[in-house]
């Protein structure tokens, strides 16, 4: 991408077709969910719009060339989240949700596991994928040393491996019928491995497909709780158990030890996306917030804009909500080109993730304040922007539970160069 940020022809038809989904199939998806109670009825009536998205190409958009997909840059990624959450994020989060799922597959490569992605490389029907990791009693700290880790475990025998544990927060996990995803990569660990000084030595990543599930014992896999949320209501994230479930070891994407550099690869590629996803939604409560202060006088003689304090708030919104963008697609660019070694261009990454989502939440918070008692209306949309917004900072890896934490081990190495990501190496 060229530093003067002008997209290329490629990108603008990226940015074009995102916004035109967004304004036909999106723009009416909670007119449709919303006549449901139950966040799960409400998830399975997105089905019809995920369909249309699988038939637009977005599933395989998610996939990159060398695996049979059409997918692109994450600049192009980026892009495309932010104008789709723009508009509607609960079926937006199903649908890059699938994209977090696909992920391990796209980091590994592996030529074997072609087989498993045969679904969402047909453009037909509405396969989903789930990347399962997080855990009731929380991962943040699941590599520490002498920590019991992950509850999830795994364990050989013979030619299958044997899954036990239980999940939950993984988007798309039990599938539209709540019987299992198209295809899940569960994160576990390995029994055969138990050094407590290096538990990564034992993480690793199994998948999962409704055939596995099939051949398994009833109870096998089973969903224990749908979790209502308070944002992105029509999304399907429950609580869910393995007991005794058995894979064939073809099902191995990651070996014990080499699963967690996939799982944090990809959530290197997904802090970006939440930095869109957070742009996505300033916008949304600029947009409305503008909207009201040219329309709206509060009994006075002119409109609200041409209040000094109206016009401070708004613009600091505007100004978070560009600076944010600029975060995000130079952290996209820096995160597959360089410059810097890898941990140089994940801290970017991370920087995206925390600022954005932190500034999300103040940027809502101060579109309400700006709007007053009107913004509690339920038909005004600013209670949505901020039940969406506020999970941005805790999902995704928490902001202070995690991503902070990533980036202060960073910060701590020996080797931290810390403009290495703007202008290369410092002893170069």
């Amino acid at each position: 991408m060229p530093v003067d940020f002008h997209l290329s022809p490629k990108e603008d038809g990226i940015r074009k077709a995102a916004a035109a989904f967004a304004a036909g199939p999106l723009k009416d998806a909670k007119k449709t969910y919303m006549q449901y109670q139950n966040h799960h009825e409400r998830f399975q009536s997105t089905r019809p719009i995920y369909r249309q998205a699988v038939a637009a190409g977005l599933i395989k958009g998610q996939i990159p060339p060398h695996l049979g997909g059409a997918g692109g840059s994450l600049i192009e990624s980026a892009i495309l989240v932010e104008e789709m959450y723009r508009v509607e994020p609960s079926a937006s989060l199903t649908i890059f949700s699938t994209g977090l799922g696909l992920l391990p597959m796209n980091l590994t490569g592996k030529p074997e596991h072609r087989e498993f992605l045969e679904p969402f490389l047909s453009g037909e029907s509405e396969p989903v994928a789930s990347m399962v990791f997080s855990e009731p009693q929380g991962v943040a700290n699941y590599l520490e040393k002498g920590a019991p880790g992950l509850s999830t475990t795994a364990t050989p025998d013979g030619d299958e491996w044997v899954i036990n544990g239980e999940k939950i927060w993984a988007t798309n996990s039990a599938g539209w019928d709540f019987k299992g995803a198209d295809l899940q990569c569960v994160v576990c660990r390995s029994t055969a491995h138990t050094n407590p000084s290096s538990p990564a030595d034992a993480i690793m990543i199994l998948l999962v497909t409704p055939a596995d599930i099939q051949r398994n014992h009833p109870s096998a896999f089973t969903v224990l709780r749908h979790v209502s949320t308070a944002g992105h209501t029509a999304c399907s994230g429950p609580h869910i158990k393995y007991s005794d479930l058995r894979v064939p070891a073809k099902n191995v994407l990651c070996l014990p030890g080499t699963g967690a550099p996939i799982v944090s690869g990809a959530f290197d590629c997904t802090a970006v996306l939440v930095g869109a996803m957070s742009v996505g939604i300033m916008r949304a409560a600029f947009d409305a917030a503008l909207a009201f202060a040219q329309q709206d006088n509060r009994g006075g003689a002119t409109p609200l804009l041409s209040r000094q304090a109206v016009a401070d708030l708004l613009s600091g919104i505007k100004m978070q909500a560009e600076a944010c963008r600029a975060l995000t697609w130079k952290a996209a660019h820096c995160l597959q080109n360089g410059p810097g070694e890898y941990a140089s261009r994940r801290e970017l990454a991370l920087a995206a993730k925390i600022y954005c989502s932190d500034a999300c939440t103040k940027a809502v918070t101060d579109a309400i304040n700006l709007v007053g008692i009107t913004a509690y209306d339920a038909d005004q949309p600013f209670a949505d922007l901020l039940n969406t917004a506020m999970v941005l900072p805790i999902f995704d890896g928490g902001n202070t539970g995690i991503r902070r934490r990533h980036m202060q081990e960073l910060m701590l190495s020996k080797d931290y160069d810390p403009w290495a990501s703007t202008y290369g190496p410092s002893n170069a």
